[in-house]
């Protein structure tokens, strides 16, 4: 199960505790919100994409959405979302649960400036009924992010 993956990754973060498993499902922004009882914008959207061979994951803001011109001009190809059976295949997690969190070493995370609005965000666990509330020093640390990114609009 990925969510013991995750639970396993943070404990070098001692987070491993701070992982909540709800009854519901957190699979979508608006799941998550009404699950997490907060604002959809301050629920942590991990989406993934090709990069040439492999994948990425850059975290935005549930109500932000990536801007494709954007997108181009910081990495000079299109964006171009993974399809779902390559999901697990690059990142380890299923559609719902994909996180920043233990993913293999060549997958670089990317954090969007849509979050800085917030002082804590909730980014899944590996599961689509979990998730963790981190400050977003604690979401950079815990995520290994490459860096800081504004690659989204709408927000």
């Amino acid at each position: 199960m990925s969510v013991e993956k995750v639970r396993e990754y943070l404990k070098q973060f001692n987070k491993e505790n701070d992982i909540q498993e709800m009854d519901e499902s957190t699979a979508t922004v608006e799941l998550a919100a009404l699950a997490l009882d907060t604002e959809e914008a301050r629920i942590a959207k991990s989406l993934s994409f090709y990069n040439g061979d492999g994948a990425m994951v850059i975290v935005v803001a549930g109500d932000a959405k990536i801007d494709n011109r954007k997108f181009k001009d910081y990495f000079g190809f299109k964006a171009r979302m993974l399809a779902p059976e390559d999901t697990v295949k690059f990142t380890g997690h299923a559609i719902g649960g994909v996180c920043p969190f233990a993913l293999p070493d060549n997958i670089k995370v990317y954090l969007d400036e849509s979050m800085k609005r917030f002082e804590t965000m909730f980014p899944a666990c590996g599961s689509g009924n979990s998730a963790i509330e981190l400050t977003l020093d604690e979401l950079e640390e815990t995520s290994k992010c490459s860096t800081w990114i504004d690659v989204c609009k709408n927000w």
